[in-house]
């Protein structure tokens, strides 16, 4: 990453534990179908497709900042598009989410997953330099799927409710297990550097199905993959470790390499630092389902999540989990300006 004026942000010093004019605002999915504009400039064009194209790449990821005025980008992409990108047969199939061909179920199958190379995903950079260019002292969040969620899909043959065939695999076979995380770790190291390399201040890693494991399953058969990406990446710019359900996991993600560990809204803020102490920022975690109440509702939620943020080192706010598609633009506009307007007081 080069230097510019986004390192020295408010999500950049509230991810490094400092002390930023205001707390700082995103929100997981805020480039996406609650935007009229997204909408409009995506139709017709398959998902993933429109991942490929930095112009589209470049505008998606642009349209919440614009709009909203919120305190980070986050490059608009999925956490399957690197396995697209190697020549996996896959796809995101609209009302289910993503569907693979050919699922894996053994050693042979793991050892045909291409390593990632930088000139696959080459078009990643392209779209960085665009977005980085429009985007001034605003920072660019980069992000990649944890190995564990990229195997349940890759497993499963698609999303998951149970994911028994993935926790079959892996209490039954450890062996094929390893070495398949150990090439998704791989993956996602690759798919993050070249974030990073290309102008991205910040990354996320997205462990969205973790919550599903108890934690002596996550410790022993997960974290030392997602550690294995985090140690790759260093220290250059902060790293954001994020799962649904994960309460009782969170020190352990936090252990994995992480700076900030995103809280989902189950688990007050104040509670989670006290439960991971002074060294993780926290990010989150208003209930999306909120953003659909009356505005005093909101407003009142708000204001908690702020108050509760206060006990940690450092607070980025963001919903507990992604924005709903049906959410209205303009509330999510108001929130980014009560977030604002509240702790800079």
């Amino acid at each position: 990453m080069t230097d510019n004026a986004a390192s020295s942000s408010p999500l950049v010093a509230a991810a490094r534990r400092e002390s930023p004019p205001h707390t700082p605002v995103w929100f997981m999915r805020q480039a996406g179908r609650s935007l009229p504009e997204y909408r409009t400039v995506r139709e017709g064009i398959a998902m993933l497709d429109s991942c490929m194209r930095p112009d589209l790449v470049a505008e998606i990821t642009m349209q919440p900042v614009r709009r909203h005025g919120v305190d980070a980008a986050i490059l608009f992409s999925d956490i399957v598009l690197p396995l697209k990108a190697i020549g996996m047969d896959l796809d995101i199939v609209a009302g289910v989410g993503p569907v693979i061909a050919n699922p894996i179920a053994s050693l042979t199958d793991v050892e045909a997953i291409p390593e990632m190379t930088p000139d696959a995903i080459g078009f990643i950079a392209e779209a960085i330099g665009l977005i980085i260019a429009e985007l001034g002292e605003t920072p660019l969040i980069g992000f990649a799927g944890a190995p564990f969620t990229l195997a349940s899909y890759l497993i499963e043959g698609g999303p998951s409710r149970n994911h028994e065939k993935t926790k079959a695999l892996m209490l039954s076979q450890p062996e094929v297990w390893d070495a398949l995380l150990s090439r998704l770790a791989q993956i996602s190291t690759v798919f993050l550097r070249t974030q990073i390399e290309a102008g991205a201040s910040a990354v996320q890693l997205f462990d969205s199905w973790a919550g599903s494991l108890t934690k002596a399953t996550y410790e022993r058969h997960v974290l030392a993959h997602s550690a294995r990406i985090f140690n790759a990446i260093g220290d250059v710019v902060p790293k954001i470790h994020f799962g649904v359900g994960t309460s009782l996991l969170l020190e352990s993600m936090g252990a994995a390499g992480a700076d900030v560990v995103g809280i989902d809204w189950r688990t007050p803020l104040d509670e989670a630092t006290a439960l991971l102490g002074p060294e993780y920022a926290v990010q989150g975690n208003l209930d999306p389902a909120v953003l659909f109440a009356d505005w005093p509702v909101i407003e009142r939620e708000v204001r908690r999540i702020l108050a509760e943020g206060r006990a940690a080192p450092g607070h980025i706010f963001n919903l507990g989990h992604g924005v709903l598609p049906a959410t209205d633009p303009d509330v999510i506009t108001r929130v980014v300006e009560l977030v604002h307007e509240v702790s800079a007081g």
